[in-house]
């Protein structure tokens, strides 16, 4: 091997994070300790995106059987210039270990293998790639370096964006646009479906709206004209409402702190929709990883395994209807127009007619996001819910997880629309702890 190429071990997580990320080093050696294809098998029976990842890698590692030996390293494809090769390694110098490092945990025994091949002084340096920050920190104490898979990650200030911001407008404008609805604005700062707060430079008048095209338009869902029992209770939320409810955007991203009133929106308008028949259903989703239990741990059928993740939407059921013994809920589930459907569970199905929400979607990659959003059928709506501030899901951050990436790549398109929500409309208590604590 020259030189010049870098040899890049890969950890478990990173191909359960990304199957493709073992094609993702062009050019270098990609090196797999024999730790992590045991590891893998251990996966390849789960459900949804880690089990199919599982069986990518063996099933492509299989296919380089045929090209040569893995423990010799085999090319990819030679015939390209910058072509990786692919190496399974059983070298690992387990006797170099710090003391207190167990040698039977699957880390040590990775970090045994890196060691083992930094000693190698005649092929290039070595990088070990892995979303595990304990297993970086390890190898930062012994000298190798480590860093995190980069390739879904975000610029810090890709994740800015709130979808809403403030305008400085004539006032003779601003009177025009309440006469007529409509005022022509071209900005090229503003991004489709952006929603705007005109002020006059006196401040003496100001109007909402949403962008679209080099034109601003009134904001046609007022509160309360379509969702019974319902008033926004700051412009956020209003523009929330309008985006919800406007049925040429497909895709609605809702962030915010806690209590913000991101599930009540999303969910009202969802009730909304399904009351005036352009749903047939609302499908409720999530991702189950951040508990740390598998749903076949917890008793009964799906509907029960899933009720802790549920709570939330239970919960404002029962503020919105005063639905206290869960009547509606649950003759909303028999006429099969509300389904629980958790995220490792979603592939291979389509939501035709459907409005589905998707909560607590900052816990969830971008690869799961990509799964359920690829589901989404003819009529259909897809609202992802969730708090960047709050992940609980390891591996990832607020740069990297799905929701913060699907915002930005749908910033620009005119499908999509999405609104942060700024303030805490739960209680002042909660709100007060959520800055402050």
């Amino acid at each position: 091997m020259e030189s010049k190429r870098k040899r890049f071990i890969l950890d478990t997580s990173v191909l359960l994070y990304d199957k493709s990320s073992i094609h993702s080093f062009p050019g270098n050696d990609v090196i797999l300790p024999l730790q992590v294809i045991d590891e893998l098998d251990r996966f390849k029976e789960k459900p949804g995106i880690v089990g199919d990842a599982a069986r990518y890698v063996n099933r492509f590692l299989d296919e380089l059987r045929e090209c040569g030996r893995l423990d010799k390293g085999v090319w990819v494809d030679s015939s390209l210039a910058d072509s990786q090769t692919v190496m399974v390694t059983i070298d690992e110098d387990l006797s170099k270990l710090p003391r207190g490092l167990a040698q039977d945990r699957g880390d040590n025994r990775i970090l045994a293998t890196c060691m083992s091949e930094k000693a190698k002084t005649n092929s290039g340096p070595i990088v070990v790639v892995t979303k595990d920050i304990n297993l970086r920190v390890k190898c930062d104490a012994l000298g190798i370096r480590a860093e995190d898979y980069y390739k879904d990650h975000l610029e810090r200030g890709n994740t800015e964006y709130t979808g809403h911001r403030e305008l400085t407008i004539a006032k003779n404008k601003i009177d025009s646009f309440y006469n007529d609805g409509v005022l022509a604005l071209e900005n090229e700062d503003l991004s489709p479906n952006e929603c705007v707060v005109m002020t006059s430079s006196e401040r003496s008048s100001s109007a909402l709206g949403m962008y679209r095209a080099g034109t601003v338009y009134a904001l046609t869902h007022r509160p309360g004209q379509l969702m019974s029992n319902f008033e926004s209770k700051n412009k956020e939320q209003a523009f929330a409402v309008e985006v919800l409810l406007r049925d040429e955007i497909e895709l609605v991203t809702l962030t915010g702190l806690a209590g913000s009133g991101k599930t009540y929106v999303a969910l009202m308008a969802g009730l909304d929709g399904v009351q005036q028949g352009k749903y047939k259903r609302i499908v409720v989703s999530r991702s189950i990883q951040p508990v740390g239990r598998d749903l076949g741990y917890l008793p009964g059928d799906m509907d029960d395994k899933m009720q802790p993740w549920l709570a939330p939407i239970t919960d404002n059921f029962r503020t919105m209807l005063s639905d206290k013994n869960f009547t509606y809920f649950e003759m909303m589930k028999e006429r099969g127009e509300l389904e629980v459907a958790p995220l490792a569970y979603i592939r291979g199905r389509t939501f035709n007619d459907s409005y589905v929400i998707v909560d607590e979607a900052q816990n969830a990659t971008v690869h799961e996001l990509k799964t359920i959003i690829t589901r989404i059928g003819k009529g259909s709506k897809i609202v992802l819910l969730g708090d960047t501030d709050q992940i609980d899901t390891p591996y990832i951050n607020k740069l990297s997880n799905g929701l913060s990436i699907v915002v930005h790549k749908f910033r620009d398109k005119n499908s999509a629309a999405h609104v942060q929500l700024v303030k805490g409309q739960r209680s002042d208590i909660a709100s007060l702890a959520s800055l402050i604590l």
